[in-house]
């Protein structure tokens, strides 16, 4: 692949991504509407609200721009930049078909996973640079959230790299035709419970919101954005589901394997249903605990984790050799 080539590919993505974006945040507004028996964006783009995307985004573009007195301008404007550009290089890696992918590697996974936990660094430094007592607790709480869930979610993710041997995506995906991991015996269950509920704390969604908990931090380590820059958190909270929906699919359910033929249509789909289900946590569970939160981490998942690839390891050590 050429350098033009390349960077037409990575413009494409990047639009496709953005606009998807957008409309998942309408998905979700018209979702959680029907789950409480109300009816969602309704009057912009008429009868379905379909153009409330848009109008969302030109509301936070004419938005007064903002910043703390006494915090610190420089890393304040940086962080949000930060956090929604990581959350976009990981798609580089994710294989849509069976044949295309922006930058493919064998060590997909491993790169995929490194940027993931780049995303704290963002989220730290807003909350300290906005010079705010809620933006700090809420930095502070985030990173002790995502760093204690990455390893269960790491854990989560070797799993299918052990049973196939190989770190590059592609590699699972082909590995799949013969049955998705989701299917095998105890380990690609618990591969899959482990992943979403570790995915979940590292996003801050219900019930692992406590970084953002309104009632106790206003809006947490955002609570002094307004404008574009809160967009740009707004966004990499979605982009960051969009990519665990993906990789779910990717991973556990076979990609674009499916009944009667393969296809970017059947990527698309399961990303959908596992995007739903994320939704329909969100309005089933209260939010936990911090003492909860860690506790489900140490003594549960991190040590099923553990368990769960230790099986794998002694299933493809007997089966390689």
């Amino acid at each position: 692949m050429s350098f033009l080539e390349g960077f037409v590919q990575g413009i494409v993505l990047l639009g496709s991504v953005l606009g998807v974006v957008a409309y998942l945040t309408w998905f979700e507004r018209k979702f959680s509407g029907r789950l409480q028996s109300r009816i969602g964006p309704y009057w912009v783009g008429r009868p379905h609200g379909w153009l409330q995307p848009i109008a969302d985004g030109l509301k936070l573009l004419a938005k007064e721009d903002l910043t703390p007195l006494k915090g610190d301008g420089l890393l304040f404007n940086l962080a949000p930049v930060w956090v929604v550009v990581i959350s976009f290089l990981g798609f580089a890696f994710l294989p849509f078909t069976s044949n295309w992918v922006l930058v493919n590697i064998d060590l997909g996974l491993l790169y995929f996973s490194a940027f993931g936990s780049l995303i704290v660094v963002g989220v730290f430094v807003a909350g300290w640079s906005s010079n705010n007592k809620y933006a700090l607790i809420s930095a502070l709480r985030t990173a002790a959230q995502m760093v204690a869930y990455e390893i269960p979610l790491v854990l989560s993710l070797l799993v299918p790299a052990v049973l196939v041997g190989s770190l590059d995506f592609k590699d699972i995906v082909e590995a799949q035709r013969e049955g998705w991991f989701v299917f095998f015996p105890f380990v690609g269950q618990v591969s899959i419970l482990v992943f979403l509920l570790s995915a979940l704390a590292e996003g801050n969604r219900i019930p692992f919101d406590l970084p953002e908990a309104e009632s106790e931090l206003v809006a947490g380590f955002s609570v002094e954005y307004s404008g574009m820059k809160f967009a740009y958190f707004y966004l990499g909270e979605y982009v960051h589901l969009l990519a665990v929906s993906l990789l779910t699919s990717i991973l556990f359910l076979g990609g674009p394997d499916g009944p009667l033929f393969q296809g970017g249509i059947w990527v698309a789909i399961k990303t959908l249903a596992v995007f739903v289900g994320i939704l329909w946590i969100r309005w089933s569970f209260l939010r936990l605990r911090i003492d909860q939160m860690m506790l489900l981490n140490w003594k549960f998942l991190t040590p099923l984790g553990l368990l769960n690839l230790l099986i794998a390891g002694l299933w493809a050590s007997l089966n390689y050799t």
